[in-house]
């Protein structure tokens, strides 16, 4: 209770900032909106479901893109950790990836699927899949050989030591690494729906900047904000705790 109450007050003291700066007139509206415009513009989303169907269509994507990285990214770190050729070579081409910014995929990705979704979920797929798999690879490396050891020694092998020892050892790991994943494919979405114009929450936030509606460009951005929280408390932050619970870090 402590903690929620917290953040009500500290939100609630940015609002009134921000609901002051807006009164003052110390900047035009253009250059820093009120809340009351923001929330009108909200309302506006709403009620022309523009902010659904943009929504709804960056989420697909999304959808589709993340969970390409999440299957391939896992499977890859684990195989990469696990054999020490392709942890020097493939592991270092991966390490090397994932220093170029997503949105440089982009040019190459219209290339060679054209201006369409595929050419963003291409974006998105190697935005999130060289995080996934280079978390999880530094996860399976680190994990204790004794478990592993131990494993063998009872008879765990090949696809039994991979469910039951592998993967529950590097399980912390691989979900930072879907955490880390999740936040550079929605990045990656929005670049590429940014530079490409297409039904979306990016095109929303175009639509604001030619505009000059910058009421528009701050509900965008709120929504954007609120999507992430969802997912980040929902899903992530759920699972971290049970893995805690499960190893015993948390009651």
């Amino acid at each position: 209770m402590k903690r929620w109450m917290n953040r009500i007050i500290f939100y609630a003291g940015l609002l009134v900032v921000w609901f002051l700066i807006g009164e003052l007139k110390i900047w035009p509206d253009y250059f820093v909106p009120t809340p009351v415009g923001v929330w009108q513009s909200f309302m506006d989303g709403l009620s022309d479901r523009s902010f659904f169907i943009g929504t709804l269509a960056s989420l697909k994507r999304i959808g589709i893109g993340y969970g390409i990285s999440a299957g391939i990214g896992v499977i890859l770190g684990i195989i990469t950790g696990r054999n020490q050729f392709l942890d020097e070579t493939l592991g270092s081409l991966l390490t090397g990836l994932q220093s170029l910014p997503s949105v440089c995929w982009l040019p190459l990705s219209i290339l060679w699927f054209g201006l369409n979704d595929a050419a963003i979920i291409f974006v998105v797929v190697m935005g999130a899949l060289l995080a996934i798999a280079t978390v999880t690879i530094s996860g399976v490396k680190t994990i204790t050989p004794i478990y592993i050891k131990a494993g063998k020694n009872m008879g765990a092998n090949g696809f039994k030591l991979l469910t039951t020892i592998l993967i529950p050892a590097a399980l912390p790991s691989i979900i930072s690494g879907l955490k880390q994943g999740w936040s550079f494919a929605w990045r990656a979405l929005m670049a590429g729906e940014l530079l490409y114009v297409s039904i979306g929450l990016g095109q929303l936030l175009m639509l604001g900047r030619e505009l000059n509606d910058m009421n528009r460009l701050i509900a965008v951005m709120l929504v954007l904000i609120f999507i992430g929280l969802v997912f980040d408390r929902l899903v992530f932050a759920n699972l971290e705790i049970a893995v805690r619970r499960r190893w015993g870090y948390e009651h």
